[in-house]
């Protein structure tokens, strides 16, 4: 039985890609180094630690697993982080993504789906991006990532791999059965942020930029549940075993909500509201960009599910609750 290697599988979207993956019967193995990632976050597969840049490791398991597909999500995504120490991103995301691809042509791995991001377009002319857009981006995080598209680019012209690049918009939500979730600490990710102040974790909201050249001057994304994300994996997976070309796809519901509207439907949500800070705007962030991923849907008949700014809250939040209790300490009875 063939295997999928899925890198990065015990973190935020890496979790909800193997969780999906086993529910259907997939055999799968992950790679994590346990950074950022959780042991109770791997549901249904095989958990080895390390390092995706150990070239030694990664062939062995390629091997002993008889992978025929790697999920490639290690990776550092925080963009501010990126503008500060960017050769730890330029060393993490693009070296190890080099080594990874040299240990999978060693043993003959043919299919690679890359966890990219629509941080490679940077400030697009009308806030609106398709895979045709030309790649510009402003921080080093997206540069990161766009070297690694180039070399897997690179490398499946020879005709040794074929791929699919999934750019990732902004991701949010979590599993709705309340299995697995977004736990990472000190989360940047604007509904992560949100629902943790939601629920007492932080003290308040900062608002970083209220002078964008947008309707209510925040910056505006396109947000993606994270099942939904998960889904387009599964879809690109069968995609290429059935021989299917390589891809390059966006991944996003081609609308966008401002900073402001998703702090109301957490305020919606939590029914309290929040205590919002206005800061300046931070280096590295863009002020509006949405996905165009017609491509998507055409070509991997893949279709949301949860194209719901407040459905995406609710259950990011009652994760952030479900993990408020866990935390709670023990009160003996009296």
């Amino acid at each position: 039985m063939k295997t999928v290697l899925v890198t990065g599988g015990a973190g935020y979207i890496g979790s909800h890609v193997v969780q999906q993956l086993t529910r259907r019967g997939d055999r799968v193995v992950v790679l994590d180094n346990l950074s950022t990632g959780f042991r109770d976050a791997v549901v249904g597969a095989e958990l080895i630690v390390g390092n995706v840049g150990d070239m030694a490791l990664v062939t062995r398991v390629l091997t002993d697993w008889q992978v025929d597909a790697v999920m490639h999500f290690a990776a550092h995504t925080v963009v501010p982080d990126s503008v500060t120490d960017p050769l730890r991103y330029y060393g993490n995301n693009t070296c190890n993504t080099r080594n990874l691809l040299a240990a999978c042509a060693e043993v003959g791995v043919d299919k690679f789906i890359f966890s990219s991001t629509a941080a490679v377009y940077g400030i697009t002319a009308e806030g609106i991006a398709d895979e045709d857009t030309p790649t510009a981006p402003i921080n080093p995080y997206g540069t990161s990532k766009l070297m690694s598209e180039t070399m897997l680019r690179d490398h499946c012209a020879t005709g040794a791999m074929r791929h699919v690049i999934l750019r990732y918009f902004n991701v949010a939500g979590c599993d709705p059965t309340g299995r697995i979730g977004h736990s990472t600490p000190n989360a940047t990710l604007l509904v992560k942020v949100a629902c943790e102040h939601a629920v007492g974790k932080r003290e308040c909201l900062s608002i970083f930029g209220t002078d964008y050249d947008t309707p209510d001057g925040t910056g505006i994304r396109d947000f993606i549940h994270v099942e939904d994300l998960a889904a387009a994996h599964l879809n690109a997976l069968d995609h290429l075993r059935q021989d299917g070309e390589s891809l390059v796809l966006n991944c996003g519901y081609g609308h966008g909500y401002s900073v402001r509207q998703v702090i109301e439907s957490v305020q919606r949500a939590a029914a309290r509201p929040l205590t919002v800070v206005e800061l300046p705007r931070r280096k590295g962030d863009i002020p509006h960009l949405i996905a165009c991923s017609d491509r998507l849907q055409q070509r991997l008949g893949w279709a949301p599910r949860y194209d719901d700014l407040d459905v995406i809250v609710a259950t990011a939040l009652q994760w952030e609750e479900t993990l408020l209790r866990r935390e709670a300490p023990l009160t003996s009875a009296a």
